[in-house]
C-alpha cells in the first residue's frame, strides 16, 4: 500500500542507539544501515551512540536525547528479544507518554511474512516521549532494514509534522 502523501518532505533531525554489549562503532552494522537509509531519505542524524543492555544505562540515553531540543526522532535498536539481557523494551515501553501499537503489529506481521513464527518473539515497540517520536527495533540488520523502509520513513514526516501541530 502507499500512505497518503505528505504535502512537503522535511529534513529530521534523529539520534540512533544501539543497545549491545559487544557491538562497537565499526561492528555495528544495524546501526550504520538505519544512518544510511535516513541520510539517504534527506534526514539528518545528529546522534549516534552504543548503549550496553542495562535499564539504567538506557534510560540515562534516552533522557539526555529527551532533553536535546533539536532531536525530532530517537531509534534504538537492539535488546527488543525476551532474552534474559534484553532490557530496551521494557525500559521504552515505561517511558513513553504516547504508544504507537500499530507499529509493533505491523512489524511483527511483516517479520512473520519474512521469518515465520518467530516473529512473536519480537518486542518492537514505538512512540511518543516529550513531542519526539521514539522508536524501538531489533538489533538484525534485516529487521532494520524492514522497520526502517517499510514503516518509519513512508510514516515519518507524516508523525514528526503531527507532533509539531
Amino acid at each position: 500500500m502507499i500512505p497518503h502523501p505528505d504535502s512537503k518532505a522535511i529534513a529530521i533531525n534523529c539520534a540512533i542507539i544501539t543497545v549491545s554489549d559487544t557491538r562497537t562503532p565499526e561492528t555495528d552494522k544495524s546501526g550504520q544501515l538505519i544512518r544510511q537509509l535516513l541520510t539517504d531519505a534527506g534526514h539528518n542524524v545528529v546522534t549516534y551512540g552504543i548503549v550496553k543492555d542495562e535499564p539504567a544505562a538506557i534510560e540515562e540515553w534516552l533522557i539526555k536525547l529527551d532533553r536535546n531540543l533539536e532531536l525530532d526522532v530517537i531509534i534504538f535498536n537492539g535488546g527488543t528479544g525476551i532474552a534474559p539481557r534484553d532490557t530496551t523494551y521494557d525500559v521504552i515501553s515505561g517511558l513513553l507518554d504516547k504508544t504507537l501499537p500499530g507499529f509493533g503489529e505491523i512489524f511483527r506481521y511483516l517479520s512473520y511474512q519474512e521469518i515465520g513464527s518467530r516473529a512473536i518473539a519480537s518486542r518492537a515497540v514505538a512512540g511518543v516521549k516529550n513531542h519526539k517520536l521514539l522508536f524501538s527495533l531489533p538489533g538484525s540488520s534485516n529487521a532494520v532494514k524492514l522497520a526502517v523502509r517499510e514503516l518509519i520513513l513512508p510514516e515519518l514526516n507524516h508523525l514528526v509534522s503531527q507532533l509539531k501541530g
